[in-house]
């Protein structure tokens, strides 16, 4: 193989590459979004400087793929908290549990998503929307919302899904020292609003060492939203190197 050719090639290995080059559109992409108070303390001990929390303010997500260019069908759970970057408003991501491995290795490797294997679910239990995260055998989070009592605006929810995103990413030289340590930003520009809806919705969350989701306790549900879209990601950007001297 020409030197050319692998430098031009999407990833490893070679001649079978983990996941394709993108960018990668999302048709009947399904979120259920819910937006929780939590101890304030708390979230200030996981969100990295320079970014600031504005409020004590975390959205878990669970997201429904069946229909994604190049990467299949998969579902992610996460959670992000709502940041401040010199004077922007968006979200931290802090971490993202998926069941598909082409899309933990392209969101790591292109991106800067914080994606490890989990066992996410999105689905309507009679007329309840259920979302779910495991890890392993065991429960992370269980997340429940009426099943569409109201419809939301679009543009409400188009303004929630299209804040910019805040990542970190960390990459280790071969002797272990960091060789990429940079804060990232990302925002979602090209989406379609198929439909959005909102309800009475709780929030539950278990003690796991690995999916550490409940250190971020549920102390108030302030909103909740389910959401279907069509949307293309956006290229991410390094706003912050933490290795610049």
């Amino acid at each position: 193989m020409r030197a050319e050719d692998v430098v031009r090639a999407p990833s490893t290995p070679l001649d079978a590459p983990a996941f394709p080059a993108g960018p990668y559109r999302f048709t009947d992409r399904e979120y259920l979004n819910i937006t929780y108070r939590t101890d304030p303390e708390a979230l200030c001990r996981v969100v990295p400087e320079p970014l600031r929390v504005a409020e004590p303010l975390v959205r878990f997500e669970v997201m429904r793929m069946p229909d994604v260019t190049g990467l299949g069908d998969y579902t992610e759970a996460g959670q992000l908290a709502v940041v401040e970057y010199e004077g922007e408003t968006g979200e931290y991501s802090i971490s993202m549990h998926v069941d598909n491995f082409p899309a933990i290795a392209s969101g790591r490797e292109i991106g800067a998503f914080p994606k490890k294997a989990g066992r996410p679910r999105l689905y309507v239990d009679q007329d309840t929307l259920v979302g779910t995260l495991d890890h392993g055998t065991l429960p992370v989070a269980r997340a429940t919302m009426g099943y569409k009592h109201r419809p939301l605006n679009t543009e409400q929810a188009r303004e929630e899904l299209t804040r910019p995103t805040f990542m970190l990413k960390k990459l280790p030289h071969y002797d272990g020292s960091p060789r990429i340590c940079e804060l990232v930003r990302t925002q979602i520009a090209d989406i379609v609003v198929k439909g959005a809806w909102s309800g009475p919705a709780r929030l539950q969350l278990f003690a796991h060492a690995l999916a550490p989701l409940a250190d971020l306790p549920v102390l108030e549900v302030v909103s909740a939203a389910h959401v279907l879209t069509d949307l293309t990601l956006g290229r991410a950007r390094v706003v912050h190197d933490y290795l610049a001297r």
